[in-house]
């Protein structure tokens, strides 16, 4: 009967498009947007323990959007400055200015090691390539420290949950390939929603008074 019920994944095609959604997703994250990164490799290495996804892939994948992402974020950073951060706290409650004042103490406390424990904070995660490139962190250390964290959080994270999949399986259910899918696109759309809604949002207050006169 759980044969039965158990959602049939193809390990083709779409096994493609779902390493692409991890490395998607997570490199998003790494470049400053809070999407669910973890849960996004956790769900694949769950897949990949009832054998429908490569675990090795999944690992390569996440820690390949991990290091990429962080050096876009690296570089928005340098380039735009304190001002990104000002920003980004105007729109996102998670750039709030005190944790921007964490994230920068903890930088100038700790340096490269901030970038490599980093990964595995879910704030910090989002944080360190931006903050390293605002605080003008030389690039070749923090690729070293961002190249290294990625791929011990990848391989943990993925390893871990690969491990388990059996008895995280019975508390979340059967996991698909199109759950993966839905998760990134999801995520993806949720931001995008958040984004049209913020830029209308002045043009619709700015009728509310001519709509009290009339």
């Amino acid at each position: 009967m759980g044969e039965a019920l158990a959602i049939a994944i193809p390990t083709g095609g779409l096994a493609v498009v779902a390493y692409l959604v991890v490395g998607l997703v997570i490199g998003v994250e790494s470049m400053g947007v809070p999407l669910p990164g973890e849960t996004t490799l956790i769900a694949a290495a769950l897949l990949a323990s009832q054998g429908d996804l490569r675990i090795e892939f999944v690992i390569g994948a996440a820690a390949a959007g991990a290091i990429v992402g962080d050096s876009i974020g690296y570089y928005i950073g340098r380039r735009a400055g304190r001002s990104l951060f000002d920003r980004l706290g105007r729109r996102f409650k998670h750039f709030s200015a005190d944790r921007i004042a964490r994230a920068e103490k903890y930088f100038h406390r700790y340096g490269v090691w901030t970038v490599f424990f980093g990964r595995f904070v879910a704030l910090l995660r989002i944080f360190a390539g931006p903050m390293a490139g605002t605080l003008r962190m030389p690039y070749p250390k923090f690729l070293i420290a961002n190249a290294a964290g990625g791929i011990a959080w990848s391989a943990t994270i993925g390893i871990v949950a690969f491990h388990i999949g059996d008895n995280a399986d019975k508390i979340f259910g059967q996991v698909s390939v199109w759950a993966l899918v839905v998760i990134g696109v999801g995520a993806v759309a949720a931001y995008a929603y958040y984004k049209i809604r913020r830029r209308h949002r002045p043009a619709e207050l700015s009728l509310e008074p001519e709509s009290a006169e009339a």
